[in-house]
């Protein structure tokens, strides 16, 4: 009811647009016909005319961009409400079984581990929400410190295989060729939550079966990328770049059935730039999967800031 609503008022306003610059170029023409012996008057009629069209125009995107923005917000509150619920409520009905009925020691296990990983999935939606706020608002001024990536990357593989409660094979860290350390200038915790979201978004998007490649490579000499590959649903070609705008989902059937909250690759494209890197997207196309790209500068040899083998020790 609300996005027809929100249609019908995009309409109004496009509409009663179109029919102001007809009103506004009608009532101009016949003006200066009437008054084309007049030169002066004619052509300060023109600028007129020309600068209340701007307004118009101008004034109908605003309003049509602020509409479409209000739509992306209510969006946004429902899927983390709904990333808020889901968690809670198994949480609630394992410790509701555990507390009525008589369970075995191995069966006890299973219901903590599978608690841990619906924690992890709630505070990771809460920090999420609360990281978003804080990038937008400002220049974060944090310590950098040196970090050794590949033992990052691997943390967060082994985070996503428990949270989402995967195989081994589901999610994997290709090996490293050679014997390079690759090493980045950043925060640690910021750059977790980027590979965390990025690694999310793979698997979220592969309804058919997870099959993740997470690959490490130096890039133009300079950069360390980090490749997430998957074999999921794959991304259009005209929404490659959108994808990174807050609270931004494809429209279509996956993104209604898939839920997230439409800021995760926004923090990686915040993230990225903070810490002098990029972000990109690549898909063969519909049902082909698609690849995400992390780049960040890779740091030289003589940097005398505290060396940090993972970041910090709490996994997120």
């Amino acid at each position: 009811m609300n996005i027809s609503r929100r249609r019908g008022a995009i309409a109004t306003f496009i509409t009663l647009g179109v029919l102001l610059c007809g009103l506004a170029i009608t009532l101009n023409i016949g003006w200066i016909v009437l008054n084309e012996a007049r030169l002066l008057y004619m052509i300060l009629g023109i600028i007129l005319f020309a600068v209340l069209v701007a307004g118009v125009v101008l004034n109908t995107i605003f309003l049509v961009r602020e509409i479409r923005r209000n739509e992306r917000q209510d969006s946004f509150l429902n899927a983390v409400t709904h990333e808020l619920k889901t968690p809670i409520a198994s949480i609630r009905l394992y410790l509701e079984t555990l507390q009525r009925r008589s369970t075995t020691e191995e069966q006890k296990q299973e219901f903590y581990k599978i608690m841990h990983a619906d924690s992890d999935r709630l505070l990771a939606t809460v920090e999420q929400v609360l990281k978003a706020g804080e990038l937008g608002q400002r220049i974060r001024q944090q310590n950098k410190t040196l970090i050794d990536i590949e033992p990052l990357v691997a943390e967060c593989v082994a985070t996503t295989l428990r949270r989402h409660r995967l195989s081994p094979e589901a999610v994997v860290l290709e090996p490293v060729p050679g014997a390079v350390k690759l090493r980045v200038v950043g925060v640690a915790e910021d750059l977790r939550i980027a590979l965390l979201n990025l690694l999310d978004n793979a698997v979220k998007y592969s309804p058919d079966g997870v099959k993740v490649r997470v690959a490490l490579s130096i890039a133009d000499y300079s950069f360390v990328k980090i490749a997430v590959t998957d074999q999921g649903v794959g991304i259009p070609a005209d929404q490659l770049k959108r994808i990174f705008n807050r609270f931004y989902r494809i429209p279509g059937r996956y993104s209604v059935k898939i839920k997230g909250t439409g800021i995760g690759l926004f923090l990686v494209r915040t993230i990225a730039r903070q810490h002098g890197g990029k972000v990109t997207a690549a898909s063969p196309g519909s049902r082909q999967g698609s690849t995400l790209s992390l780049e960040l500068p890779l740091a030289g040899n003589d940097s005398a800031l505290p060396e940090q083998n993972s970041g910090v020790h709490r996994i997120a």
